[in-house]
């Protein structure tokens, strides 16, 4: 291990009331947008546009998510975590009330997509786990990460009913202005997470590196530009089937009840599958378990679509998948914390969930493109499980150690 991850710890043991506050946040800023799809046909029923409209805007919604995170993450490590989450409450909270008040494409592509994008990119994962990073030890970080991870799907099991619940109560855009207010809570559960890269309760030793050097050093390590294109697919294929899984299990004619169903398990078993993540790669090499990872999605995908698709299949496919699902973060952001260290390491883990959104936006959006050309999303489907092989064969060689940084000096 080089100097520069040489960890000297200043308290102890896990900060449970950190660790609480940051998974209370991320299932809120979770939750909302992976139940985006639930509010898609209702919503396009009233207003007359096409599902190729509401994929476009919920592509923005990632892309902005992804374009975000490095600028947020770089301010919450200088400035502080507790301010950015602030923006996030305020953003989120906007882009929904714009989104149900929309009446035009514009305006939802504002809301719905820029609005939420930036609200989730301020107050998701990156910003959660690297205030994790900053208070626990590299012994338990990525166990830390495990259970952030699947508080975050915790959002998305909790919110799917709430939001079905909410549209058959109240319609799709009151559901949405309730959300919205929810969202205003979040600086208050922000509270213990103040502090910035400097404040932790784990210091690492720090070196004089400028962002602008931190980011030639990131550009310039062979397993980080692998680790961040692989992390492209797990945005196409996740981002796919939150947007459009609802309407797809429509489409096969299977009872509508089974799409909240499916959200709702993928949901509860990504927090299994988070958990077991943040455990299994704490303990065995992070880039292989990636790899098996990718492999087992595309696996997966092509046995759902060849075998008979029936209510029970769709229940099999959301159970595997749910413990796949976010299982990908836990190892992700740790690879990146091991490679660099936590100094900068919002702005670094940022880029790579960049790459994630990119997926992500061009998953939603050739999603509602290819249905409305071809009228069905088998090419989606097909097309993912291609990347998935792809993506396993990036992770494999990736190597699991501290950049190499004999050139810089300890800052004082």
């Amino acid at each position: 291990m080089s100097q520069s991850q040489t960890t000297a710890v200043k308290q102890t043991g896990i900060p449970w009331l950190i660790i609480i506050a940051g998974c209370l946040i991320a299932l809120m800023t979770f939750g909302p947008r992976s139940a985006m799809g639930f509010f898609q046909l209702p919503l396009l029923a009233e207003k007359g546009w096409d599902r190729t409209t509401f994929g476009m805007a919920m592509a923005l919604q990632n892309l902005c998510w992804g374009a975000g995170q490095p600028f947020f993450g770089a301010i919450a490590d200088k400035f502080g975590t507790w301010r950015v989450l602030f923006i996030s409450a305020i953003l989120y909270c906007g882009g929904l009330l714009l989104m149900a008040w929309a009446t035009s494409p514009g305006l939802l592509y504002l809301g719905g997509g820029v609005l939420v994008g930036l609200g989730v990119a301020s107050g998701s994962f990156g910003i959660i786990l690297s205030a994790f990073a900053r208070n626990v030890s590299a012994a338990n970080r990525t166990f830390v990460f495990g259970i952030g991870t699947a508080a975050g799907s915790a959002g998305m099991f909790v919110f799917a009913p709430i939001s079905q619940g909410l549209i058959d109560r109240f319609g799709w855009s009151d559901g949405l202005v309730y959300l919205g207010i929810a969202m205003l809570i979040i600086p208050i559960l922000a509270i213990p997470l103040r502090g910035n890269s400097s404040s932790g309760r784990v210091s690492e030793t720090q070196y004089k590196q400028s962002i602008g050097e931190a980011l030639r050093e990131a550009f310039g390590h062979k397993s980080y530009l692998l680790l961040t294109t692989g992390f492209f697919v797990c945005g196409f294929q996740v981002a796919f089937i939150t947007a459009h899984f609802p309407a797809y299990i429509g489409d096969i004619g299977i009872d509508a009840t089974y799409a909240v169903l499916a959200l709702a398990l993928i949901g509860f078993f990504n927090i299994i599958g988070s958990l077991a993540s943040g455990v299994i790669s704490q303990r065995y090499s992070k880039p292989k378990f990636l790899a098996y990872l990718y492999l087992g999605r595309s696996v997966l995908v092509t046995a759902f679509l060849l075998l008979p698709q029936t209510g029970t299949s769709v229940i099999v496919f959301s159970i595997l998948m749910g413990l796949m699902w976010l299982s990908t973060v836990p190892p992700t952001n740790s690879l990146v914390a091991i490679m660099f260290g936590t100094r900068h390491l919002g702005l670094l883990g940022g880029i790579v969930f960049f790459s994630h959104q990119i997926g992500s936006f061009l998953g939603v959006w050739l999603g509602g493109y290819l249905y409305d050309h071809f009228g069905s999303y088998n090419p989606v489907w097909w097309l993912g499980v291609v990347l998935g092989i792809f993506a396993a064969i990036v992770h494999w060689p990736i190597q699991e150690t501290a950049a190499y940084r004999p050139a810089l000096q300890p800052a004082e």
